[in-house]
């Protein structure tokens, strides 16, 4: 059996993620592949290059700097999330990411994006990220605060719109054995975006991704019935915050990221004999 770790996004509450996958990594909890949503891909390919405390460390660095993610920055350069920034001088030379280590794990690496034609999710095989680091930024790229990203003409968003959780992508994909992830706490239902009939204006020229923003709410919450499903039945472990996480989108109290990574870190470690005994199980 294939093992898989499902990452969901959810910017700066994703630093959940970021302190789950270093419990992992200092742990030797390892998977053949890794599939991650918008911030979830972000942190999950620090996981597979095994740069512990990258994610957490460059966070509480940068959160309060205007060229990293702020109002600034979308007001200058049409996305909040800085390009040149966080996708080049960030990784390059601040926090180099390390490409070596990362080309060189045998574990897969899949992104997820969603293609503003066919409003659809699609799951880019990345065995690098010289190259196609553009589809990582795509994914992390929220709409409506974020310029569409231009792949081979095709143009790309937030994965998380068309697919925030691709638990059933995954096991489609071979990987019957999946750890899911998750940054909110058992109970949440997600409600209809507010922004769904502005959708439809500042996405005309793409209908069906306007009518995939206005959906999100149905199909994410068809996604946390599934897992819940599969987790009853051991055919998936889920690891999700035990408690509410009261954190903002671009959260720039460095207290708040802490304790939220730490909540990760916890929450993984109390997981860890269960999570070993559920991967060493074999059906």
């Amino acid at each position: 059996m294939s093992s898989g770790l499902v990452l969901e996004g959810g910017a700066h509450r994703a630093i959940y993620t970021a302190g789950v996958l270093d419990v992992f990594n200092e742990n030797n909890v390892h998977f053949d592949g890794v599939i991650g949503v918008s911030a979830g891909a972000i942190h999950g390919c620090a996981f597979i290059s095994k740069q512990r405390g990258r994610s957490i460390n460059y966070t509480l660095k940068y959160a309060n700097d205007r060229r990293y993610m702020s109002w600034y920055s979308w007001l200058t350069t049409g996305n909040m999330v800085g390009e040149e920034f966080c996708y080049h001088e960030l990784p390059e030379k601040l926090f180099p990411f390390n490409h070596e280590a990362f080309e060189a794990a045998d574990t897969k690496f899949y992104v997820t994006v969603t293609n503003l034609q066919t409003g659809k999710a699609e799951y880019i095989y990345c065995d690098e990220l010289r190259t196609k680091m553009p589809y990582l930024r795509a994914s992390a790229s929220m709409p409506f605060v974020s310029r569409i990203s231009y792949i081979n003409n095709v143009p790309y968003l937030d994965g998380g719109i068309a697919d925030s959780i691709p638990l059933k992508a995954f096991q489609k994909l071979g990987y019957d054995k999946c750890v899911v992830v998750q940054t909110r706490e058992m109970g949440y239902q997600k409600s209809r975006n507010k922004l769904s009939k502005l959708a439809k204006i500042i996405y005309h020229r793409f209908p069906k991704f306007a009518e995939a923003i206005g959906s999100r709410h149905l199909m994410y919450n068809d996604e946390l019935t599934y897992i819940q499903q599969q987790s009853e039945q051991g055919k998936v472990f889920v690891i999700q915050p035990s408690k509410l996480i009261k954190i903002k989108h671009m959260e720039k109290n460095l207290n708040v990221l802490r304790e939220v990574y730490q909540l990760g870190r916890q929450d993984a470690l109390n997981a860890l004999p269960k999570l070993r005994e559920f991967l060493e199980k074999s059906d």
